[in-house]
């Protein structure tokens, strides 16, 4: 059996691994560390503004100086306001050990199902890195930098959801990380209804600094180097300028699924009384690298996609010289074949990946009263994925394409002649029999009987895409004030991501057949393949696509009078920006075997907004803000919000928020160019398979021996939509903050948010599938794009429906509500010690999805929404607690992260009852056992850092992640990973790794 957890004792030392475990136990709540300078200073914190999650780009409390918070246009001193703000310092990552924006950003509690890793390999954007706040998908989270939009990764999540790649920020210039857990499209227009992840770079730096960094994991793979340097001159408060410029580097080396143990380098689980889901050691036929093969027709004798319906006799191996020894399969099918998983042979855990970027920023004080900047990014991420096995050569056709091109119905064939034409071979000249085919001889006066139907994996041509992306960015700024108290402020911003998509083992499928027919290819011994050969069957592809924008913002404020608690101050502003998606798809011939995805468009927005802030009383401060968006589809909305903050006494404030918000469509759901298919295996129902000589009733059935009758891929396609609306969302935050020390400081706030109008992909697509088989209309705006070629035993009955077009419609609503917690503690223990902590944990109440039908899917505590994304589900607490003890230079911190145990069941792949019910018990485990493997268990591991100045210029630092190498919660329902949900437990898969670095700043 393999137990994720040692025992109760490990579980306590992992809890006892932070120094608070002894000192403070009964501190159960905290998010952010209140200031840069309060985690920096060996003295006591200045006492109060009680902002344990509000944003502080340095202590405004002690120093007077004027910052902008997320979410709102006001500079202000005091920090607080009535939205729940996390905040992640550079020391605070530091301290982590972490080491890139991804990693940073989706540490956050509050980020939920959908998030999208750089583990997760096999998905439609891989390569690509999200947040997806409050779990409603990563286009419902905004990404800034510096205030500031930024173009969108090229490719979309899951074919259609749009998002900021988190790996083309670069990371050593990063001053902070402000993340606004309310709705703040009021502030920032579309997509804003999860919550606002604002990237603040550095605005001065003065000297030289770097890094130099190297680590590797205890099992001697997984390598990670990094290096960053960065170098400013001018004093800009005496100066007037200040300019600077960084640069980085990091290599990440991969990890092979061979490389980790039982049970993440296999799909047959069955020693811990799991199902074998790995079939290429015990059953036949089997798509390996050793071909086996089985005698049957051929109808067209030029054609090997012409095979026959039927097979005849025993499979025979085309090369038993096996690795991994053999197994035989007894009976008139059976045969001996080589043993294989494929799984455990092919696919990678961590892909290799490598980035560097380059930044600077020029600030200057134009004239008194004028400051202006230029800023200015390139970055570069490469990453090699590896997720799947050589591609199988048998293939349905490519969406879109004729059902003639599938070569796996009923199956590809090798013929029994070849020639050098490879064409009319049986009478060509120079004909042959084909050494391919173990027929051949027996059948050389009767070809059309001694074809060989082939089950192969192209195990010389390798699957995998390189995939590199690079960003280019600009902004530039001035702001200042004039008579009468007016402020003013201007930006503009421009952006552009070029993606390219290298596809090594994509096979062609005119060179596909050319190699079987001219005899070119050896499937008896692969290795013997020249490389030209590997060219015809599968070049190298290369597919780029893009993204740009280009945004101008321009806004005033002022302060109108006096009110109790301060000045009444009024902002207002507008925007213009432009966006373009230029998706190109991986198949736009449909001449090979790939994926079809593409999404194309552009759009000019335009927008003016306003806020008022108004502290009626020295206790009571309220803001009220607004923004009306246009977009040159043809669509608006107008975004309000209104918060409080009440403050009784100076230890406690109590907050809160009522918004609306909007989430634009995609290029890929509106713009009727874009377009993407996905797959799933179905079986067609009784009433077809007894047309086609099946036996048994309407209600019990099978399929008699007849091939067309079993499970089969059939496809979606969904093309854009024009005439979608925007999401639309209602959110509301309550909350106290509360501070009842110097040293301690804690907050709660409940967050409720509800989608409506939610942008789905077909919700009617499994009744268009039941109508077709049933002989009746599809649903309106379903259509047959394509049905199966006739079953040859059966000519005259319907075909299979192959692809369904289907379309993106408002149909669904969403709503999910919780709580965040969180708190920060700074105790100075005597001398130069000092203990510092921090928490913040987000315990998940409800996640509801209605697709329209009037039937409510929960998904809170599951494996649902399954179909998003990587399939990670929905934990109901997630968090992460960081505690440091300082002792002069010398610093030891222990951050623990928690995911609460999920049970692999997912509302959205259970049909519901007559009455609308939806049985989530274990008896529909996804995985299909029941009680066994019903819950993914909790995982809780603990990453160690420690510090050392030499003196005021030299620091070392030394890391080990995951310390007592805790291992994953076994997932066997998961699709995104071997056994284990990268989303939450990647650090288990990897194990214990060990980094060490050094500083230096002059």
């Amino acid at each position: 059996m393999i137990s994720t957890y040692r025992s109760t004792s490990k579980a306590i030392l992992l809890a006892a691994a932070t120094p608070l475990a002894f000192i403070l136990s009964t501190a159960a709540g905290f998010a952010q560390d209140a200031t840069t300078a309060t985690d920096a200073s060996a003295t006591a914190p200045a006492p109060a503004t009680i902002a344990p999650q509000d944003t502080k780009a340095e202590p405004a409390d002690a120093t007077g100086q004027e910052i902008v918070v997320t979410g709102s246009l006001f500079r202000r001193t005091d920090t607080e306001t009535p939205s729940p703000v996390t905040v992640l310092t550079t020391q605070t990552l530091q301290r982590a050990g972490i080491t890139n924006i991804n990693d940073a950003v989706r540490s956050i509690s509050a980020d939920g199902a959908g998030s999208i890793s750089t583990g997760f390999q096999n998905g439609f954007s891989a390569g690509g890195a999200a947040v997806s706040l409050r779990g409603l998908g990563v286009s419902s989270t905004l990404v800034l930098i510096d205030g500031l939009r930024s173009t969108n990764f090229p490719l979309n999540d899951d074919g259609h959801n749009a998002y900021v790649d988190l790996n083309s920020i670069p990371f050593s210039a990063v001053e902070r990380v402000e993340v606004l857990k309310d709705g703040a499209s009021s502030s920032y227009g579309a997509d804003a209804i999860g919550g606002v992840v604002n990237i603040i770079m550095k605005k001065h730096v003065v000297g030289v600094s770097g890094t130099a960094e190297g680590g590797i994991s205890e099992l001697g793979d997984g390598g990670r180097y990094r290096a960053n340097l960065t170098a400013g001159i001018g004093d800009y408060d005496r100066q007037g300028f200040n300019f600077y410029v960084n640069g980085e580097y990091q290599k990440d080396t991969a990890i092979s699924v061979s490389d980790r143990k039982f049970p993440f380098n296999t799909l047959d689980l069955s020693s811990i009384g799991g199902a074998d889901g790995n079939p290429n050691d015990n059953a036949l036929p089997q798509n390996t690298i050793n071909a086996i093969v089985r005698r049957s027709t051929q109808t067209d004798l030029n054609n090997p996609f012409a095979g026959g319906a039927a097979a005849t006799g025993t499979y025979t191996s085309l090369n038993l010289n096996c690795a991994n020894g053999t197994y035989t399969v007894a009976g008139a099918a059976g045969g001996t074949a080589c043993k294989h998983d494929n799984t455990n042979e092919y696919t990678q855990v961590q892909p290799a990946q490598e980035r560097y970027a380059f930044s600077g920023r020029l600030s200057l004080k134009v004239a008194d009263n004028i400051e202006g900047y230029v800023s200015g990014s390139y970055s570069h991420n490469q990453v090699v994925t590896k997720t799947r096995p050589p591609l199988s050569i048998r293939q349905t056709q490519p969406y879109g394409a004729s059902p003639t091109l599938a070569s796996n119905n009923p199956g590809i064939v090798l013929p029994v002649y070849i020639c050098s034409a490879g064409v009319n071979c049986v009478t060509a000249a120079d004909r042959q029999l084909n050494p391919n085919n173990p027929y051949a001889t027996a059948f050389a006066n009767d070809p059309s009987n001694g074809a060989a139907r082939i089950y192969y994996l192209f195990g010389d041509l390798p699957a995998s895409q390189i995939r590199t992306n690079e960003v280019i960015r600009g902004a530039a700024g001035l702001r200042g004030s004039f008579d009468g108290g007016w402020n003013w402020q201007v930006d503009a911003v421009g952006a552009k991501d070029n993606l390219n998509i290298d596809s090594l083992g994509v096979v062609n499928i005119a060179g596909l057949k050319q190699a079987i027919n001219t005899g070119a290819y050896n499937f008896v011994n692969p290795s013997l393949n020249s490389q030209a050969t590997r060219d015809l069957v599968a070049p190298r592809y290369s597919v780029g696509s893009h993204t740009s924008l280009a945004s101008l913002d321009a806004s005033v404020s002022k302060a109108l009078f006096d009110l109790p608690g301060g000045p009444l101050q009024v902002a207002v502003g507008g925007q213009i920006r432009h966006e373009v998606e230029e998706n190109n798809s991986l198949n736009a011939n449909l001449d090979r075997y790939a994926n079809t995805s593409a999404a194309f468009g552009s759009h000019t927005v335009t927008a003016g907004y306003f806020e008022i802030n108004a502290p009626v009383l020295s206790t009571l401060e309220i803001n009220g803000s607004g923004r009306y968006d246009h977009y040159s589809e043809g669509f608006s909305n107008f975004s309000p919000k209104i918060g409080a903050k009440f403050t009784p006494i100076k230890q406690i404030a109590v907050r809160g928020t009522y918004s609306k918000g909007f989430r634009a469509p995609t290029f890929a759901e509106n713009n009727a160019r874009s377009s993407y298919a996905g797959f799933v295996n179905s079986t067609p129902p009784c009433s077809f398979i007894l047309e086609h000589g099946g036996s048994g009733t309407l209600t019990s059935c099978s399929a008699n021996g007849n091939p067309y009758n079993l499970a089969y891929n059939v496809g979606s396609g969904f093309s854009g939509n024009p005439d979608l609306k925007p999401e639309k969302s209602r959110s509301f935050t309550g909350g106290i903050v509360v501070e009842p020390t110097p040293w301690f400081s804690f907050t709660v706030d409940y967050y409720n948010i509800k989608k409506t109008n939610v942008i789905v992909t077909g919700p009617q697509t499994a009744d268009a599938r039941a109508a077709y088989f049933a002989g009746t209309p599809l649903p309106t705006g379903y259509s047959v794009a394509a049905v199966d070629s006739i079953d040859p035993l059966f000519p005259n009955a319907r075909p299979r429906v192959l692809i369904i077009n289907a379309p993106y419609v408002n149909a669904a609503s969403q709503m999910v509500s919780g709580i965040d917690l969180g708190a920060n503690v700074n105790v100075p223990l005597g001398g130069e010690a000092r203990f510092i902590s921090r928490i913040d944990v987000t315990r998940l109440f409800k996640y509801n999805v209605d697709n329209g039908n009037g039937v409510v899917q929960k998904f809170a505590g599951t494996l649902g929404p399954y179909e998003l994304s990587s399939g990670a589900g929905t934990p109901r607490i997630r968090g992460n607690w960081q505690n440091t003890l300082q002792f002069g230079a010398f610093s030891l911190t222990a951050t623990t992260y928690y995911v609460s145990r999920i049970k692999a069941v997912a509302a959205d792949e259970i049909d519901a009852d007559d009455n609308g019910n939806i049985d989530l018990s274990c008896a529909n485990n996804l995985y299909g056992t029941g009680d066994k493997f019903c819950y993914i268990k909790r995982f809780i591991y603990a990453d160690l850092n420690v510090s050392v100045e030499v003196n005021d210029k030299f620091s070392f630092n030394f890391n080990v992640g995951n310390f007592t190498n805790e291992k994953a919660p076994v997932a066997p329902a998961s699709y995104s990973g071997t056994n284990y949900l990268p989303t939450w437990h990647y650090a288990g898969v990897i194990g214990r790794t060990f980094r060490a670095g050094a500083n230096f700043k002059f």
